[in-house]
């Protein structure tokens, strides 16, 4: 008998010999970096910008890396701003907005594709939640975007959304 409970568990032993071998032979995944964004060529931003009351007629926006480094800035004119980004800038930027009255207000811009953006407060509420989320990915501004968003009822379905809650991360249009 107990030669014949050794001979079952012999197989079971040596499988597991065997398959740590399998396990110590395999190599690691090798994981890809992170693919580097940045606009290649000089680039030009618009948009507008308004708080809770509406349009703020006149301010600064300031373009900077999540560093705060500057990297250029442009005057607000009557809620409208327009600012090139030079070449070779690297992305995430931050456009914050800023007023004599002490406002301020940021919009994150993680695509060089995309050229508008409306610095408001869900925008600012958006780059906020995004970056305690861990940064300005393309995955947290959209789980910001959505979790700050306010949809209107009139908007909703039984399956999600209709239409898009982010207006490049502004919020809901």
């Amino acid at each position: 008998m107990k030669h014949t409970v050794l001979l079952m568990l012999l197989p079971m032993a040596l499988s597991g010999f065997v398959v740590t071998g399998c396990e110590q032979g395999q190599k690691a995944e090798k994981v890809s970096p992170a693919v580097l964004k940045k606009y290649s060529k000089a680039t030009t931003l618009e948009g507008v910008v308004s708080n809770n009351k509406g349009v703020i007629k006149t301010g600064r926006v300031e373009v900077t890396d999540e560093s705060g480094r500057l990297i250029t800035h442009a005057a607000v004119d009557s809620g409208h701003y327009s600012i090139e980004i030079p070449a070779n800038t690297i992305l995430p930027i931050l456009l914050t907005f800023s007023s004599e009255s002490g406002e301020k207000l940021v919009a994150a811009v993680i695509h060089d594709s995309i050229t508008r953006y409306e610095i408001n407060p869900s925008s600012t509420a958006i780059a906020k939640a995004a970056k305690a989320m861990g940064g300005y990915t393309h995955a947290n501004m959209i789980r910001a975007a959505e979790d700050t968003a306010h949809v209107p009822d009139a908007n909703k379905t039984t399956t999600g959304w209709r239409g898009d809650p982010t207006t490049q991360y502004g919020g809901w249009h």
